[in-house]
């Protein structure tokens, strides 16, 4: 059996891993872009439902373009972030991107109207939402599901941690088994299922680390979003670093390279990787700082994937 992808694209160039944006890439006849948007949502461990005070690790800010403000209408954040993108590609179509919070966090006729309204915006063709697994419902997961008969539609759930003493520790409000679930109902709904994961969380070895991939591997999620630990100012996890450092272990970008190809090596290679690391704003990032673009980041992974005569999924049917 070969290792290694071959997508069917204008080229043979076979990949070491399933790359998402390859894969999208393969279901719109024109280019995608995702357009960010923020509809003023909070979350469940916020806003005292559940918790206060968010998750440690989180602040907004830092995946929020300068457009996207709650304060704009929906339309006017996909119309100007459809101008803000349309110079660099004249023909090309959109994803409404609700990224900001969790984005099923209120009552189902507001949600309907929020997403319809992106919808109905020209050349925007689906929705990427994201949310937390224990914020949708079979009515919701039902509404999707019909949505997506004719539009984009995909699920991505922050998951962050499949091991349960790390969620309560970070202030997730909800452990694996909710995550589980939910992946499992929006899949078996036919609707595009993704998730996020961190690499590098407080107290998790590289034992813990490495298990999320074989928990991961076992549900029915359609793509991945891997990222590195980042301490962020402002955030409770930014202050336990200062006060408690040795919970942490800030890996070197090399060392981050390895730990995700090994990362990789145990997963499904069904699951598609949308992203390996994340950005934060210079301004907002304490640690760690590589100075690296995710352009240049990638380019790493694919060096040493070749380098170690490795692919995603080497090891998944060793387990």
């Amino acid at each position: 059996m070969n290792s290694l992808y071959t997508y069917p694209l204008n080229n043979n160039k076979k990949e070491r891993y399933l790359n998402y944006n390859k894969v999208l890439k393969t279901e719109f006849t024109e280019r995608v872009q995702k357009i960010s948007i923020n509809a003023g949502f909070t979350c469940p461990n916020r806003d005292g439902s559940k918790g206060v005070g968010g998750c440690t690790y989180c602040n907004n800010q830092t995946f929020s373009p300068g457009y996207c403000k709650p304060s704009k209408s929906v339309t006017q954040q996909v119309e100007e972030g459809i101008a803000f993108f349309h110079h660099k590609y004249a023909t090309q179509q959109y994803l409404a991107y609700f990224q900001s919070y969790t984005n099923t966090y209120d009552a189902i006729d507001k949600l309907k109207a929020i997403y319809e309204e992106a919808l109905s915006y020209p050349n925007v063709v689906g929705i990427v939402v994201g949310t937390r697994p224990d914020c949708v419902n079979d009515e919701l997961l039902d509404y999707f599901a019909q949505l997506s008969k004719k539009y984009y539609v995909m699920i991505e759930y922050g998951i962050e941690s499949t091991n349960d003493e790390t969620l309560a520790f970070i202030n997730r409000g909800h452990d694996f088994a909710c995550a589980e679930i939910a992946i499992a109902e929006t899949a078996k709904r036919g609707i595009r299922t993704g998730a996020h994961i961190i690499l590098g969380l407080p107290k998790e070895d590289r034992e813990i680390i490495l298990s999320h991939a074989k928990n991961l591997s076992k549900l029915p999620l359609t793509a991945l979003k891997i990222h590195q630990l980042q301490l962020v100012k402002g955030t409770k996890m930014a202050k336990q670093f200062v006060e408690n450092p040795e919970w942490f272990n800030l890996f070197s970008a090399a060392e981050y390279v390895d730990l995700a190809i090994d990362f990789i090596e145990l997963l499904n290679p069904k699951i598609a990787i949308e992203r390996f690391v994340s950005q934060s704003p210079k301004s907002l990032l304490l640690a760690p700082e590589w100075g690296l673009k995710n352009f240049e980041f990638l380019a790493k992974i694919d060096k040493r994937l070749e380098e170690r005569d490795s692919w995603h999924g080497k090891k998944y049917l060793k387990q």
